[in-house]
């Protein structure tokens, strides 16, 4: 989000997450599918720049 210049207000307000969802990403929770794909498009990026598979 910093690289983009995209806030968390930006992500709540203007862009239709709940706060709830940006908590869950700040705690590294799991988040759905379908908000993977919209955080994506507001970021303009693809889901390997946000996520990281780590073998537990």
């Amino acid at each position: 989000m910093k690289d983009r210049g995209v806030t968390k207000y930006a992500l709540i307000y203007k862009m239709g997450f709940s706060a709830y969802t940006i908590t869950n990403l700040k705690r590294n929770k799991s988040i759905t599918m379908n908000t993977l794909e919209k955080l994506c498009k507001a970021l303009q990026c693809t889901p390997n720049d946000i996520i990281e598979f780590k073998e537990l």
